[in-house]
């Protein structure tokens, strides 16, 4: 990925990543919890969950999902859900990575 924009205010940075050949594909990286709409109690909350992998998720397409998902599980990674038709219209399936974070990856149309 190339850094497309690096924005500081104050003591913290929101950074757009991509990759050089999609100029229309990015990915916005922020601090977690920085809304200065919530209280203290909440951004707890977001941490706590940041913490134990379900706050947010990554999102990814396969072209071939269950090639991928096969691959993904021998690598030994938590299967949260395998390959799944699901109701609102995509087939996707769910791991966690590592550190906890989940992933979904959909079968690309």
């Amino acid at each position: 990925f190339e850094v497309r924009n690096d924005v500081g205010y104050e003591d913290m940075r929101w950074i757009t990543v991509g990759p050089p050949d999609q100029p229309d594909t990015s990915i916005v990286l922020t601090p977690p919890a920085v809304d200065p709409g919530i209280t203290d109690d909440e951004r707890r909350t977001v941490l706590e969950m940041i913490a134990k992998g379900t706050y947010a998720m990554v999102v990814l397409a396969a072209d071939d999902l269950e090639a991928v998902f096969a691959q993904v599980e021998a690598s030994g990674a938590e299967v949260v859900e395998p390959p799944t038709d699901q109701p609102y219209g995509t087939r996707d399936c769910s791991v966690r990575d590592p550190a906890g974070n989940m992933i979904k990856i959909q079968q690309a149309r």
